[in-house]
């Protein structure tokens, strides 16, 4: 099992740890409830320094994103990140991923610079799907190994960080990025991303440096109920949004068109991974879609769980279940059949005996005032 540079300051603070995707992370440190209002309602540090990063740089390297992920690279400019997906060739998903498109100071005349940010459990299948796709004048570099990641997320996050760099944190829109100094560590990358719904920033820096970065946020952010959260409360807090997770709601045997991700899909940007699987997907219909529910009793509909009809005959499957501290009830979401996936609809899900009901909603569960 691997650790990340803050293992053993999660150890020192009390962390359970558990494995995740062949790493040594934290699940909660005071209760994932508590940590998950904090996110909400104030300001929470994760360490998520698992997740893998490659460099794609090169006079195509706009060429070869284009062509394996979904979104319209294209569109990028300096400072612009975007969330994607890399379709395989059969209409399911490689990866869900974040593609920036990086300052160009390190670059020869003509070319690009771009970083990917992909799941922990998918690095080596991602990395060597895009080097079996690279027929492009590109090359690719993973430093995954050498790169940490800390996720600071939450409403009060701009006010409670801006004493720790020059960079105005407040300027920095959604979805854009600066490469500026923090917490004294020149050239990390302060991105507003993150996938909690709360809003706050993404810190991007070498592994030697993520140590300090950490420990310079809580030691500015504690005094104010800045707290260190879990992988359990980022769980809670990513499905009160409805973002999907690789592995539960998307995987290599579902479509992005299926799973909501439409809107990160640009059938019309040229040729791409999967593209006619997809428009013919498109063009037949789809057969299933997956859908938010919310369910009538306090039961937690767990992956898997079986959708049932009212004969019993299953229709389809909850692929995420939780209990949402924000709403004080059970949630979830499942494919079902298209003809079944009408926000009000009923649905049953087979809970061990017992068939539960739960209603069809729309996303977000949960609407930030």
């Amino acid at each position: 099992m691997k650790n990340t540079p803050l293992t053993d300051r999660h150890i020192a603070l009390g962390a359970k740890m558990a494995e995740f995707a062949g790493y040594n992370m934290p699940i909660s440190y005071k209760g994932i409830k508590e940590e998950h209002d904090c996110v909400r309602h104030n300001a929470g540090i994760f360490d998520v320094s698992h997740m893998g990063e490659f460099i794609v740089k090169g006079k195509q390297a706009m060429d070869l994103i284009q062509f394996v992920t979904s979104n319209d690279v294209s569109k990028l400019s300096i400072g612009d990140a975007q969330y994607s997906c890399m379709p395989n060739l059969s209409g399911g998903i490689v990866d869900d991923l974040l593609v920036y498109r990086l300052p160009e100071d390190q670059c020869a005349e003509g070319e690009r610079a771009y970083m990917l940010v992909v799941n922990a459990s998918n690095i080596q299948k991602d990395w060597d799907w895009i080097q079996q796709n690279n027929h492009f004048d590109t090359r690719i570099i993973n430093i995954s190994e050498e790169t940490g990641l800390v996720a600071i997320q939450g409403p009060k996050v701009a006010a409670l960080l801006q004493s720790l760099t020059t960079v105005d944190l407040r300027s920095i829109e959604y979805y854009k990025f600066v490469k500026g100094t923090f917490a004294g560590v020149e050239n990390t990358i302060i991105s507003a991303t993150g996938y909690t719904g709360a809003g706050g920033f993404e810190i991007y820096a070498e592994n030697q440096h993520i140590p300090a970065i950490w420990d310079a946020v809580l030691s500015v952010g504690a005094k104010d109920g800045l707290q260190p959260i879990g992988l359990g409360a980022r769980d809670t807090l990513r499905l009160e949004m409805g973002f999907c997770l690789y592995g539960n709601d998307i995987d290599d045997t579902t479509s992005p068109l299926e799973a909501g991700l439409g809107w990160i899909t640009k059938i019309d940007k040229g040729d791409f991974n999967g593209k006619e699987w997809l428009l013919r997907q498109k063009k037949h219909g789809l057969q299933r879609k997956l859908v938010a529910f919310v369910m009538e009793d306090r039961r937690v509909p767990r992956h898997h769980y079986e959708i049932v009809d009212t004969n019993g005959h299953k229709i389809g499957y909850v692929t995420s279940g939780t209990f949402s501290p924000s709403l004080n009830q059970s949630i979830g979401l499942a494919y079902v059949p298209l003809t079944e996936a009408k926000e009000g609809n009923m649905i049953r899900v087979q809970m061990g005996s017992k068939v539960m009901e739960g209603t069809i909603v729309k996303l977000p569960f949960y609407k930030s005032h």
